[in-house]
């Protein structure tokens, strides 16, 4: 009998150490960073094809065998749909491309790409008999978590700056998690989730602190080679805070290649930051491989305001292994790509994703990406989500009644 998941074991993603697989884990017990889930990709040659993958329902759930879930009754899902690629012509021009793409993962459950990761990580979570969990948050993370724990029955507790959206405040309250503001930055919302976790056994589910999420992230990079038919584009731009989409989708990449299910050739990847808060940034510039942490972080693209993330040494290594790049934007730019692709195409991008956009109107300005090359920007949430952050729309013209 084929197996729902072909799922081995955990290995440090730093000394690669092996770790069991069916016991909650968090970090490597010698290192304190971060533990990947790994696969028999072996035994999946030749009894899963990718052409079976292409019959199945239109959501991330089709590629399960690399997925760490081993009973499927524990799927904790909303039937998320395959986000699309969504063409941007008029943008394109202005840049001075001749296409530019944007995946689009404002169509998700709780209106981000965050929800990939709490869909698969709670379904492992309440598979390992977790009843309480707890994560630290700039916004979407919390909401998307705060969601799908209410959907498991799992107590869900969130903590974020309280300059955090308020979009994501609300739907994390409405989805009955218990909510704390603080005055701080993520990173000192992560501290007091350890100390949580420690006092009151909560499990703690910070970025890349547990195993899943992460492989959640993946199913973006496994969703893009299908959609590419069974190829990828020459470059992908990411908007990077915490980073483990920038892992994700070049651990899903590479874990098809190993299967034969796509060619040698990897995008290149580059990541954007904010002016305000790019420790990613300077360490590749300086040929550094990890970061120091952001002394006061500030951007108006509050998924990006992470001061260090702890999988910054993988990040790193993800740009330069695809020959990558990583680059900064002003909030400047990001508010006004963020009206301009409205205005061009029609199409809501979140905060992030115009900064991705902008971020690929500097790399085309440079050179680095050339004006006939495929080019995919992600759009990390619905730009619908900070609507109330759009300023200086002139006054409505007033409508005139008819009787």
């Amino acid at each position: 009998m084929i197996p729902y998941s072909f799922l081995t074991h955990l290995e440090c993603s730093k000394c690669g150490k092996r770790y069991e697989a069916d016991v909650i884990q968090q970090t490597c017990h010698h290192c304190h960073t971060p533990l990947l889930a790994r696969y028999d990709l072996e035994a999946m040659k030749g009894v899963i094809t990718k052409e079976e993958w292409e019959k199945r329902p239109q959501n991330f759930w089709r590629y399960h065998e690399l997925l760490p879930l081993r009973d499927p009754s524990f799927k904790v899902s909303m039937n998320e749909p395959m986000s699309p690629i969504v063409t941007l012509p008029r943008t394109a021009e202005t840049i001075g491309m001749k296409q530019l793409l944007a995946k689009d993962e404002g169509v998700l459950p709780s209106g981000s790409f965050k929800a990939r990761g709490a869909s698969i990580g709670i379904s492992r979570a309440k598979e390992l008999g977790v009843t309480k969990l707890g994560i630290p948050t700039n916004g979407n993370a919390g909401a998307a978590w705060a969601l799908y724990s209410a959907r498991a029955g799992i107590e869900a507790t969130v903590i974020m700056p309280k300059d955090a959206p308020l979009a994501p405040q609300k739907e994390c309250v409405v989805a009955g998690a218990n909510v704390y503001l603080i005055d701080g930055t993520i990173g000192d919302a992560g501290n007091i989730i350890h100390q949580k976790a420690r006092e009151e056994g909560l499990y703690d589910v910070s970025t890349l602190l547990e195993p899943y999420r992460l492989e959640g992230k993946k199913t973006m990079g496994f969703e893009i080679a299908e959609q590419f038919g069974w190829s990828v584009p020459d470059v992908i731009v990411y908007p990077t805070g915490g980073g483990a989409g920038v892992i994700g989708i070049y651990k899903a990449l590479t874990e098809l290649q190993a299967l034969g299910f796509i060619g040698p050739k990897l995008p290149r990847i580059a990541i954007v930051q904010a002016v305000g808060c790019a420790p990613l940034v300077k360490a590749f510039e300086e040929g550094k491989e990890d970061s120091i942490a952001w002394e006061n972080p500030q951007t108006v693209a509050f998924g990006m305001r992470v001061p260090k993330a702890l999988g910054d040494y993988m990040i790193l290594d993800v740009i330069r292994k695809t020959g990558g790049t990583a680059i900064t934007v002003t909030d400047e730019e990001i508010k006004a790509q963020r009206m301009a692709v409205v205005e061009q195409d029609g199409f809501h991008v979140c905060p992030e994703g115009a900064a991705g956009i902008a971020g690929v109107k500097k790399l085309v300005a440079s050179g680095w990406i050339q004006q006939d090359e495929t080019v995919l920007a992600m759009n990390t949430g619905s730009g619908l989500k900070y609507i109330d952050q759009i300023v200086g729309v002139p006054a409505f013209m007033p409508i005139p009644t008819f009787s």
